[in-house]
């Protein structure tokens, strides 16, 4: 079905205006895992030998294939189904976080009906993106650029930090109708220890194009 250029816009607007409400569940998610993990008191000082494999950096690929990243062992992945006027939209997160360390590595996606993200402007939804994560988080922005995946895709890296001091290190990017988070999110005093870390992982991320 060919659509005029008024139902196009109509719909690209409908689109852009829940941005913002699948951002804030994908983040209200994320959040809510992560806070609850890092609350938790800190186990013995040494790690033995099973637990340093279990968390030993390796690839990760999920089950469609769709991206890869390297991260600090198997992520626990949580995912939900919202019903809108667009049809499903899938939402899943993947999160990783090494013992005795203040930092959770996090990929995080959401995904549209073809129809709808072949119209949404990726400009637009990065923007939302961003303005949704700084303030469902309550953070203020420290810097951000607009950057392009491996294979080109639009994005753009932000750093913000929120009134607890835990400051997230966050790469979007929006590729073949999905909008993709890949995030750091630490403290002021792990973060000086894990320049390495950080960098590598983001810059291992990589979108793998459909088929």
């Amino acid at each position: 079905m060919t659509l005029t250029p008024l139902t196009r816009l109509k719909f690209r607007n409908k689109i852009q205006g829940f941005l913002p409400f699948l951002t804030a569940a994908l983040i209200f998610a994320l959040t809510t895992t992560v806070e609850a993990r890092s609350s938790r008191k800190p186990s013995a000082p040494k790690p033995d030998a099973s637990e340093v494999e279990k968390f030993r950096w390796k690839v990760f690929t999920p089950s469609d294939g769709r991206f890869s990243v390297l991260m600090p062992g198997q992520p626990k992945v949580t995912s939900q189904t919202q019903r809108t006027f667009m049809g499903e939209i899938n939402l899943q997160v993947f999160i990783a976080q090494p013992p005795r360390q203040e930092v959770a590595y996090v990929v995080a996606f959401n995904d549209f009906p073809d129809s709808y993200g072949q119209m949404a402007d990726p400009e637009e939804v990065l923007k939302n993106a961003q303005e949704m994560a700084l303030k469902t988080t309550k953070s203020n922005l420290l810097t951000e650029k607009s950057i392009r995946s491996s294979n080109g895709h639009p994005g753009r890296e932000i750093e913000y930090i929120n009134a607890g001091g835990k400051i997230t290190r966050n790469r979007l990017y929006f590729a073949e109708g999905r909008l993709y988070q890949v995030m750091v999110i630490t403290t002021k005093r792990q973060q000086k220890f894990l320049t390495k870390s950080i960098a590598g992982y983001l810059n291992s991320f990589n979108v793998v194009l459909k088929k």
